[in-house]
């Protein structure tokens, strides 16, 4: 069978088995077939050898981009196997590159607050534009909430109703989560609902389809400007960074944060315990054992 066709069929399986985003099958098929290009022969039938060549051609690539590439041949390969196309993966044989995961960008509770401050007071008065009162639902709900851009724009008109304390969101791979819903964005919401379109399907429509992730993050840069706030450091995730690092410092629980952000992996929550490395440090001095065997006047005792 060619490599198109195994591919097409990988693709397939990813789509209906694991329920990839179509943005995971592009990026899976465009590393895939760049790979096909690359090796000599049929990418189906690459031995290790030939696959270590391929990763050396790519050194010149980011260690994320790299390590990405490595994923969707392992896979790949690992569903060959599985199909009988082949007897074993190759694949697993390869180091995968090194790579160091950036710390997120956070916004201090100060920025935070003044952000709210200047949302709240455009959208106040007895006729408050229209477009003041979305800013202020869309804030609430990227840093109350912890969404995804993605997933925020696109919020059906009914993901809040009734009395229920939750959101219901599809994030990524198509899976839903129980995301908390706050009282101050509820009542941002009983504002705003009076406002939206009749007909639409979405919370925020924008013509024929809904608000984009572009305009999202251009309306947030243009309130940080009106709030006093560098607008470069301002954007939809950094504000979900926020929601998570601030959770974390308020005490929260680290596998409830995972759930609420929708991660897969703990391993991709337990970046924020980096970015907190303050609370830490404090907790350490306040809660340790050695903290209880300070003197009264908080000199340690001597030896």
């Amino acid at each position: 069978m060619s490599d198109g066709a195994l591919i097409d069929r990988f693709l397939e399986m990813m789509a209906a088995e694991r329920g990839a985003s179509r943005n995971t099958l592009v990026a899976y098929r465009r590393d895939l077939e760049q790979a096909a290009e690359g090796v000599k022969g049929a990418l189906g039938d690459a031995d290790a050898a030939a696959l270590r060549k391929l990763m050396a051609d790519y050194r010149s690539l980011a260690a994320s981009s790299a390590a990405r590439k490595l994923s969707a041949l392992r896979q790949f390969f690992a569903f060959l196997l599985d199909e009988g196309e082949r007897a074993d993966n190759p694949a697993l044989d390869i180091a995968r590159p090194a790579t160091q995961r950036p710390l997120p960008r956070i916004l201090t509770h100060a920025d935070v607050e003044r952000l709210f401050e200047r949302a709240s007071e455009e959208a106040s008065g007895e006729v408050p534009p229209a477009a003041a009162v979305r800013m202020l639902l869309l804030l609430e709900l990227l840093y109350g909430s912890g969404l995804r851009a993605s997933e925020l724009v696109s919020l059906p008109r009914r993901a809040i109703a009734g009395t229920s304390e939750y959101l219901i969101v599809r994030g990524k791979g198509d899976k839903e989560r129980l995301v908390p819903l706050s009282q101050r964005a509820r009542d941002a919401f009983d504002r705003w609902l009076p406002l939206l379109a009749d007909g639409s399907p979405w919370l925020f429509p924008s013509g024929k389809a809904h608000v984009s992730r572009v305009r999202l993050f251009q309306m947030l840069r243009d309130l940080a400007a009106r709030a006093g706030v560098d607008p470069t450091a301002v954007s939809p995730h950094v504000l979900r960074h926020a929601f998570a690092t601030h959770l974390l410092e308020g005490g929260a629980d680290l596998r409830a944060l995972q759930l609420m952000l929708g991660h897969a992996d703990i391993a991709t929550t337990e970046i924020y315990t980096h970015v907190d490395s303050r609370r830490l440090v404090e907790l350490v001095n306040r809660r340790h054992p050695l903290a209880a065997m300070d003197g009264v006047d908080g000199k340690a005792p001597s030896a």
